[in-house]
């Protein structure tokens, strides 16, 4: 029987639902023996969108063709560096990256020309980085006078050896761009910050979750605010849950589409995630992103500028096919952060009570946004569910 063209697509967070660290969750192959027909091709638009950035969108593509079993292309992996393409204003500027892995390499990837790492700035100002006695140098090292002025930040990912990662950026932060030069006055606003990933905590092998790069911007902000005595700034929050992310995701569902040659638009996108404060609250703004886009569509021809905590609408990516996007639904699995004990609440409303705000400190705590469209065990039973509202066959 010959399947009808696709109306829905999903978008799948990676850690805590499709895999825990180095290990496939069993139903993530499961849902994906689903998801592909008999040549091995994506049967729905699926975008892969996780709040990683310490590694390659090509190796993360690798990665998920071998986990699941079929070949996922790099234009289908959004980390949580990826729109950082759209940052056109800053790709000339000179900018100090922050994070681990091939951070200088994903911000040459992304767009940016001149960048500069944490290692170039310890190792041009070797007195900055006191902390760890044993790293400090053993002799007055010469004055260095030839370092380029920083003029933004970007936050990749949570670094290694965190205090000398938090002293230098608060370094380059109190001397508008210059370490090493002390100023009568501590420069504010200071000179711009681009943070990617504010997930708190992530799912890895433990059964506990681990310190995410959102645990690294709170110890950055408290810093910044107890020395200066006002609020580090963010030129914009980049990944889940800001809206900029989830308009790339739709911009490359849409490409996605085109190049399968699928005739009918898109309608809903259905988003699977195991964390409340980036997944679900992500999915369900988005989603109110779009409703409120929809009502403006009535009265005027353009799309509505939501408010997004310290970032740039980008609605221009969305061209004339935001017209056909109606949805972005949210689904929760158990299998990550959000792993309750016993079983699956019938009411979702009642299964995602929130008693402490893990979300960034930018984003305004809204229990309605926290609260999943769907509630499921894992990603096998999120795909069994939307193929069933859509009256999508399984086979």
């Amino acid at each position: 029987m010959l399947q009808t063209p696709p109306t829905f697509g999903f978008l799948f967070d990676i850690d805590g639902v499709l895999v825990r660290g180095r290990y496939v969750i069993p139903a993530a192959q499961e849902a994906f023996r689903k998801l592909v027909d008999s040549n091995g091709q994506l049967r729905v638009p699926v975008v892969f969108v996780t709040n990683a950035g310490n590694c390659l969108q090509d190796v993360k593509a690798q990665e998920l063709s071998d986990a699941l079993g079929l070949k996922v292309s790099p234009e289908q992996v959004i980390l949580s560096h990826s729109p950082l393409h759209l940052f056109r204003q800053f790709h000339e500027k000179c900018m100090l990256v922050s994070g681990q892995g091939p951070v200088e390499e994903n911000a040459r990837n992304v767009g940016f020309r001149n960048v500069v790492t944490i290692q170039d700035v310890r190792k041009a100002f070797p007195l900055l980085d006191m902390v760890d006695q044993s790293r400090r140098p053993k002799e007055l090292p010469p004055l260095t006078t030839d370092f380029p002025t920083i003029e933004g930040v970007i936050l990749f990912g949570e670094p290694v050896q965190w205090e000398t990662s938090l002293q230098l950026i608060i370094d380059v932060l109190l001397s508008n761009g210059n370490p090493g030069v002390e100023l009568a006055a501590v420069p504010y606003p200071h000179i711009p910050v681009l943070a990617c990933n504010m997930d708190l905590l992530w799912m890895a092998e433990a059964k506990m979750p681990r310190f995410g790069h959102g645990t690294f911007l709170v110890c950055l902000e408290n810093i910044y605010k107890k020395v200066t005595g006002r609020e580090l700034k963010y030129e914009a929050l980049i990944g889940k849950p800001s809206i900029v992310t989830y308009q790339y995701a739709e911009y490359l569902i849409e490409q996605q589409v085109e190049r399968r040659g699928w005739p009918s638009p898109i309608c809903r996108l259905y988003a699977v995630g195991d964390n409340p404060m980036s997944d679900i609250y992500g999915a369900n703004f988005y989603n109110r992103y779009l409703k409120a886009s929809c009502q403006a569509q009535a009265e005027v021809k353009r799309s509505v500028v939501v408010a997004d905590p310290r970032s740039e609408d980008h609605s221009e990516l969305r061209k004339d096919w935001y017209v056909s996007l109606e949805s972005c639904k949210s689904i929760l699995v158990c299998t990550g952060v959000y792993s309750p004990h016993g079983d699956v609440p019938a009411d979702p409303h009642e299964s995602v009570v929130e008693t402490v705000f893990h979300g960034h400190r930018d984003f305004r705590f809204d229990t309605s946004l926290v609260e999943a469209s769907y509630v499921v065990q894992d990603v096998n039973e999120a795909v069994e569910l939307v193929f069933e509202k859509e009256n999508w066959s399984q086979e």
